[in-house]
């Protein structure tokens, strides 16, 4: 009996219930569906083109720290409404949605961890977060973290993905640039390497502050890696020249202009990592057997 049939006579045919949804999500690269808990398992990165999903700070941490490491500190540290700014909702309505939907009072993530047995100091921008955009909070997270490798004797890396400065904090987010970057300089004179890593995005006020100027520069593949987006430029600009900004943002194009050192994909981060930080302090980082 075929299917019109079926309707005709009136038997129905029995839908199979709890299947789980979102089983499979559409690669935006290569449009090819793909398994969503195989596309976890690979770190974010497409089976089919390589493409780099964007993944959470936790998910990250796990990516390039060895397993039960991390400790978290700083999360006392909180955003909080200041200016009483109010846009489409109040700043504070936001922030409460945000915390409800990440489970985060800041958009980054600070603590100590290990590296195949080697402690470092490590921060990751939150993207879910706002953007995973620059704040009072996440400013002073990041500021503690430096104190933190400082007092003992850690290198620093920054995992960045941000969309700037958090407008609804006008100068008090402004000013986080300089704080990081001045802190970065007291890390250097103590001659404690900086790594930073620049996933996608990384734009605006993070790209031209201390996302840019680690000892070593290390972007992911196809990374977007800017100042200004098409949501900016895009009203000012023809197609061509659209065009041209889109591909001169993408990492690859930014490391053949010497602002990033290499690219390197997740599957491989954790111990390039290793290696770089092993050359960078000369065999002087603090290992603790696993």
């Amino acid at each position: 009996m075929n299917w019109f049939d079926k309707l005709k006579s009136g038997i129905q045919t029995l839908v199979r219930r709890g299947m789980p949804e979102n089983l499979w999500i559409q690669c935006e690269r290569c449009h090819q569906m793909v398994y969503r808990k195989q596309l976890e398992q690979e770190g974010g990165v497409c089976a089919n083109c390589g493409h780099h999903f964007r993944i959470s700070s936790r998910e990250y941490l796990d990516l390039v720290l060895d397993a039960g490491s991390f400790e978290e500190f700083g999360q006392e540290v909180k955003s909080t409404d200041a200016l009483q700014f109010t846009d489409r909702i109040s700043y504070a309505d936001r922030l409460k949605d945000y915390r409800r939907r990440t489970g985060q009072d800041a958009a980054v993530v600070t603590g100590i961890g290990k590296i195949n047995g080697l402690e470092v100091g490590i921060g990751v921008h939150e993207f879910g977060f706002i953007g995973g955009s620059l704040g009072s909070a996440e400013g002073e997270r990041i500021r503690r973290l430096i104190d933190r490798c400082l007092e003992r004797g850690l290198p620093l890396i920054l995992v960045c993905r941000s969309g700037g400065a958090r407008m609804q904090e006008s100068v008090l987010s402004l000013m986080q640039m300089a704080k990081v970057n001045a802190k970065l300089a007291v890390l250097g004179e103590a001659s404690l390497p900086y790594i930073s890593i620049l996933s996608d995005p990384t734009t605006a006020g993070v790209a031209a502050s201390y996302a840019s100027v680690g000892d070593i520069n290390i972007a992911e593949p196809n990374a977007l890696i800017g100042f200004t987006g098409e949501r900016i430029t895009g009203s000012s600009l023809g197609a061509e020249e659209m065009e041209a900004l889109r591909q001169a943002q993408r990492a690859e194009k930014v490391l053949e202009h010497g602002f990033v050192d290499m690219i390197v994909p997740r599957s491989e981060m954790k111990e390039t990592l290793a290696r770089v930080l092993g050359l960078l302090m000369g065999g002087a980082l603090t290992r603790v057997d696993a």
